[in-house]
């Protein structure tokens, strides 16, 4: 009888034991943060239109495209390594960078690489030129995001959109850089039809460096001091190195060109001149395309 009873003693404690280990092994493992908490403070790769989405093509397509002018900027969305620079018959020029907060992002159909394998990049830096190289049918950016790192199966890939917070084809994305350690970004969408004509007020983030005032950084906007503290609910005197500040630029309209539309047409249309335009746009010349959006009126 003794012996019985020790036995089932032992089993109990045992029992134990094993519901223990059960329970730990549950609740040791934390949750995994999300890949817009991981990417909250990234930019950006390249300013253009959105054409394609994450999940077309019957689920093959991996990543978003984004349209623009061939040979125009490809920019880092965070600082990382260059885990790949190489020519591929599919991605054609294609860079390939680990980040920090362990994903791995792709940038493909480059014209140009500007960035060489093993390389540490920042935030921001100019890592190659827009293209139409390997498998594209046009001048685009096509960029992946992949958490851990970019498998043949592409298992890992995420959806962009739930990085930058949105991701609709006809949205157009900006990005500006003020200099090669800190970038800047804003994004609108444009949803309009061909000829229709929007107001829109640009909004930036500005991540304040270093040595940097409130008036120093207002100068660089054409701005007021008072304003941006005004908006962001700050004390001017009381800015620090990494703190985000919104900045709001002066309103004005756009409009998206549509066929038979030309330069001098549109001014016209709107009672402005073809050179005014132009200098808005920072454009060399009258060639515009169809679908592309202009600037009209500062206000």
């Amino acid at each position: 009888m003794r012996d019985y009873i020790r036995r089932f003693f032992i089993a109990g404690i045992m029992a134990l034991c094993v519901s223990l280990l059960f329970l730990g092994g549950k609740h040791s493992k934390a949750a995994e943060p999300k890949i817009s908490e991981l990417t909250d403070h990234w930019v950006w790769p390249a300013d253009g239109v959105i054409t394609d989405t994450f999940g077309t093509r019957e689920g093959q397509h991996k990543g978003i495209d984004i349209a623009g002018d061939s040979g125009s900027p490809v920019y880092a969305v965070d600082s990382g390594i260059v885990s790949k620079s190489y020519y591929s018959q599919t991605y054609g020029n294609v860079i390939f960078i680990k980040h920090n907060n362990h994903t791995e992002t792709v940038y493909a159909h480059l014209d140009k690489r500007l960035s060489a394998e093993g390389e540490r990049v920042v935030q921001g830096q100019k890592i190659g030129m827009m293209g139409n190289t390997g498998d594209s049918s046009g001048v685009h950016l096509h960029f992946e995001i992949h958490t851990q790192a970019w498998t043949v199966d592409k298992i890992n890939a995420v959806d962009p959109s739930l990085a930058f917070g949105m991701g609709e084809v006809g949205q157009a994305v900006y990005a500006a850089v003020k200099d090669e350690n800190a970038r800047e970004v804003s994004a609108r969408p444009s949803n309009l039809e061909s000829g229709q004509i929007k107001d829109v007020t640009d909004e930036t983030v500005h991540i304040i460096k270093t040595g940097e005032t409130l008036w120093t950084i207002a100068a660089q906007y054409n701005l007021q001091a008072e304003d941006i503290a005004d908006l962001n609910n700050v004390n001017p005197d009381q800015i620090f190195a990494g703190q985000k500040l919104i900045i709001k630029h002066e309103k004005y309209s756009e409009y998206t060109v549509k066929p038979g539309d030309t330069l001098s047409s549109i001014a016209k249309m709107h009672d402005t001149t073809a050179e005014t335009i132009r200098d808005l746009n920072k454009a060399d010349s009258d060639v515009i395309k169809i679908g592309q959006i202009l600037i009209i009126h500062k206000k």
